[in-house]
Parts: C-alpha cells; structure tokens; sequence
C-alpha cells in the first residue's frame, strides 16, 4: 500500500468533468484506489463516489493505492489532481 497527500487546485472542485476524468485515470490501473478526505473513505473507480465525498478547491485528500501497479497507479493520480484535471 501506498499513499500520499494531495491539494485539489481545480477553483469548482471535483464536479463532474474532473472527477470524471479522476476515475477515468484510475480505472486504467489494477489496483484499489481510493482516497480520504474529512474522515471518509471514496472509491477513486465511481464516479458517485468522488462526487459524493464533496471535493472542494484547496481540500486535501489522501490518494491510496493497493496492488500490483500501486506506485505507477499513485504516480499518475497525483500527477493529474496536480495538472488540475484537465481545467
């Protein structure tokens, strides 16, 4: 298992374009993925989900990665919250 800390910098948050893309990144990987957020617990794989745990500008979430690309997997999520998600 891996992990690591992470701003969302989009100004509206993870609405449905970003967290869109936000699964669509994680479902290319054979790992669990999911992050924490206030508490909570998501599934980086559904879309509800990431829409649920209610992401705002400048929250901080934990990315968690669990399986047999899980550095790779966690490289690339970071790697996009930090581009912005495509905005």
């Amino acid at each position: 298992m891996v992990s690591q800390e992470v701003r969302i910098k989009n100004p509206t948050g993870l609405h449905l374009r970003p967290a869109g893309l936000f699964c669509k990144i994680a479902m290319q990987f054979q790992s669990k993925i999911t992050f924490e957020i206030h508490n909570n617990t998501a599934n980086a794989k559904s879309v509800l989900s990431v829409l649920g745990a209610c992401v705002k500008s400048g929250d901080q979430i934990r990315i968690i990665c669990e399986g047999e690309d899980e550095e790779k997997a966690l490289q690339e999520m970071v790697a996009a919250v930090e581009d912005g998600l495509g905005e």
